[in-house]
């Protein structure tokens, strides 16, 4: 954790000193993006494919899963997923498919249970996914109860956030993929949050959708309305591989810099959007109660999916507080998570259906990421570079090779 503190230090020194001399660090040059690549279907499987079934994703959060023999099934992307906190304490994931026929094992939902038993024929598992159970076991015939349990999934719990890799035959050091960013993550102190919402906002191809999280250009311009009249449109992008912290040069900081560094605290060094390749943005917010009084920080994580076609995708926003959520505070958390709703799907992805459409119509062959949008230059990259690799160990030696790249 040293490190990492070290660095969100040596990041707040340089936005202060950016704020004071009215620069921001920019890319060497414009980048030119294919229009096709949001629109083409065998690119969008390739992407699928490539990025999804691959890079371990964000299924959940520790919170959730904080009792033993604790659950939660979902499908992810096309597989059905369950992940359960075992006798061990140990966070386990499985393929939701039954040994015997393949039908899904636990219902859509969350709990806590000791045994998980299928619906069609009762064969049943344990937390640990080993089969323990087959009705009439004596007239079905002899099955190996030790090689026939659930499918097991990489998990990965760290900063607070469950991993999950959707490929059974993957690596199981999901760690690799996230190229020491989970150190970054543990400042956030999601591990110590509460759950206090949940809602879902359709949006346009993920692509489209994902390019507006790093983008701070488009905020006192688009949302001038609701919230970003006075925000800055500059940004700075700090990289770890394909993840990216999206920070503003903005006169915040000069906050900063009228006390001792000792006394910066952890909200002010950790501000901006956190973005988790390929899917997830975490960005927060200060919440308070009646007459301003009680509340703290409270974070608006963003799961990002592709949807049935290339045309659509599904945003999940999961809502974490830094404090407990008490009867007089939640209608104003409430509040803001509706006001967070409306921007995203009347803004933001209204937007973004627009901008689909436009390209659709084949009047421009690319578009463009300027100087000043050097995240969704590195974004649009690390997809192409992840699309012509093959194998998971180029994969995987592509992400060991990545290094902290601050821009400065």
């Amino acid at each position: 954790m040293a490190v990492s503190n070290d660095r969100l230090l040596e990041a707040a020194r340089r936005t202060i000193a950016h704020v004071k001399a009215d620069t921001v660090p920019l890319a060497e040059t414009i980048a030119k993006v294919p229009a096709e690549h949001y629109l083409d279907h065998d690119r969008w499987l390739s992407e699928l494919r490539s990025l999804f079934h691959r890079f371990p994703l964000v299924f959940g959060f520790s919170c959730e899963f904080v009792e033993r023999f604790s659950y939660r099934s979902t499908e992810v992307m096309g597989v059905p997923v369950l992940v359960s906190r075992a006798a061990d304490d140990t966070l386990r994931a499985f393929v939701n498919v039954c040994s015997h026929r393949g039908a899904r094992v636990v219902a859509e939902g969350a709990g806590t249970t000791r045994r998980f038993t299928c619906p069609y024929h009762a064969w049943s598992y344990d937390n640990s996914g080993q089969l323990v159970g087959i009705l009439d076991h004596d007239q079905f015939g002899e099955v190996d109860m030790d090689c026939n349990g659930l499918t097991e999934l990489p998990v990965l719990e760290r900063a607070g956030l469950v991993f999950v890799g959707l490929n059974h035959e993957g690596t199981p050091d999901l760690e690799r993929y996230l190229c020491g960013y989970e150190e970054m993550l543990e400042h956030l102190g999601l591990a110590d949050c509460y759950l206090t919402g949940q809602q879902t906002v359709d949006g346009p191809n993920w692509k489209i959708a994902y390019d507006g999280y790093l983008d701070f250009y488009h905020l006192p311009i688009l949302h001038r309305e609701s919230f970003g009249a006075d925000l800055c449109n500059k940004a700075i992008y700090d990289a770890w591989g394909p993840h990216q912290r999206v920070s503003a040069p903005d006169s915040s900081a000069l906050r900063l810099d009228q006390s001792p560094e000792s006394q910066w605290s952890i909200g002010a060094l950790t501000s901006g959007i956190w973005t988790i390749f390929p899917h997830v943005s975490i960005a927060s917010f200060h919440v308070a109660g009646p007459n301003g009084e009680g509340g703290g920080r409270m974070y608006m994580v963003s799961q990002l999916f592709p949807g049935e076609t290339p045309d659509t995708s599904t945003t999940t926003q999961t809502f974490l507080t830094t404090f407990e959520p008490t009867e007089e505070i939640r209608p104003f958390i409430e509040a803001q998570q509706r006001f967070l709703l409306k921007v995203v799907r009347d803004e933001d992805y209204a937007t973004g259906f627009l901008l689909q459409r436009g390209l659709k119509s084949g009047a421009k062959d690319f578009v463009m990421f300027g100087r000043n949008e050097a995240g969704g230059q590195r974004f649009h990259a690390w997809v192409d570079r992840l699309v012509d690799t093959e194998s998971e160990s180029e994969v995987l030696a592509l992400v060991d090779e990545a290094t902290y790249e601050p821009q400065i």
